[in-house]
């Protein structure tokens, strides 16, 4: 593999991850702590929509070119 700005085989493999979407959400974890208590608490994470994604990039040491592959 080679960089098709400068040509050099100097590259490194980058990852970028982002992620979309609502957290925790407090209201519903304040309801499900008073309808089951502790373990309602983790209901404010069900169903929060979040989602994650990753894009794999090569970067060339040289110049500085990021580009997927």
């Amino acid at each position: 593999m080679q960089c098709p700005k400068c040509g050099s085989a100097n590259l490194q493999s980058v990852t970028e991850t982002s992620s979309k979407g609502k957290d925790f959400s407090a209201s519903k974890g304040l309801c499900g702590a008073i309808l089951l208590g502790p373990i309602g608490v983790l209901c404010g994470a069900c169903g929060k929509g979040r989602r994650i994604s990753s894009t794999t990039y090569w970067l060339c040491s040289n110049c500085g070119n990021k580009f997927k592959a």
